[in-house]
């Protein structure tokens, strides 16, 4: 499986952007796609992610309530739309593939996705 990642750039405080992962080399049927994000120094953060079999989306604290991941079946892509973004939401922003649709206390786990693209950075100005 090949991934990859665009959409990032600056942005000023309250704006949004739209982060896309294209998948490419297998069909999609069962894997969980997720979102990750991480700044030097930092742990990677889990962001959000959705099961392709059913569509079911998990985010991660920080970004629930502003952030939506949504697929597109047809293009095999995962969008990520950011909205109300903050200078705190900078980070270098990274797609990944489970091969399994992971259960809700994995899905956050960066350890359990096994294909990454690479990373796209987003910068919130203030």
């Amino acid at each position: 499986v090949q991934l990859q990642a665009s959409g990032g750039g600056l942005v000023q405080v309250g704006g949004s952007l739209r982060l896309s992962c294209a998948a490419s080399g297998r069909t999609l049927s069962r894997e969980t796609m997720g979102w990750f994000r991480q700044v030097p120094g930092k742990e990677r953060e889990f962001v959000a992610a959705i099961r392709w079999s059913g569509g079911n989306t998990f985010y991660g604290r920080a970004v629930k309530g502003r952030f939506t991941i949504s697929r597109n079946n047809a293009e095999s892509t995962v969008y990520l739309q950011m909205n109300s973004l903050k200078p705190e939401d900078t980070a270098l922003y990274q797609c990944a593939i489970s091969g399994l649709s992971l259960i809700a206390s994995e899905i956050g786990n960066s350890a359990r996705y096994n294909y990454w693209a690479q990373g796209t950075q987003v910068t919130v100005s203030s």
